[in-house]
């Protein structure tokens, strides 16, 4: 995710339904991780989802990173963005994205009040200061 993250910041910055495809993979396939461990398989028996085991901001989350998914997906290949989801085409945006909630979502930290705040608080100069200083290497 770091390498595609900065392998992404030194392309060009213009939203395209290339990118939009990429965008709407990587998010689907997150959820699909996220959602993963939550199938239990019995032996010679379909697979049961346990949905008690999860929290249900975990559940939020996946299924708002779902439907991201599916959008930039349908919209790279349909070659069109629904109002106010142009933001979808831009790769950088779903690496950046991931990387922040990847450790809560897999359960490696937990959700709470203070992460959610500093994510808030520290996600918007973090963008801006890769977006700036990453500037000069793109084209």
């Amino acid at each position: 995710m770091y390498f595609a993250l900065l392998l992404n910041e030194v392309t060009s910055n213009k939203a395209n339904f290339r990118t939009a495809i990429q965008t709407g993979f990587s998010f689907l396939w997150a959820s699909a991780q996220w959602l993963y461990p939550y199938f239990k398989s019995r032996a010679y028996n379909a697979p049961q989802i346990e949905l008690n085991a999860m929290l249900p901001i975990n559940l939020l989350v996946t299924f708002l990173v779902l439907g991201f998914g599916i959008v930039a997906l349908v919209s790279g290949l349909r070659r069109k963005f629904p109002p106010y989801c142009a933001f979808l085409g831009h790769t950088r945006f779903s690496n950046y994205f991931m990387i922040m909630i990847f450790p809560i979502q897999t359960h490696y930290l937990k959700w709470s009040w203070d992460r959610l705040a500093a994510i808030g608080l520290f996600a918007i100069p973090f963008w801006l200061v890769l977006h700036f200083g990453l500037m000069p290497l793109r084209k």
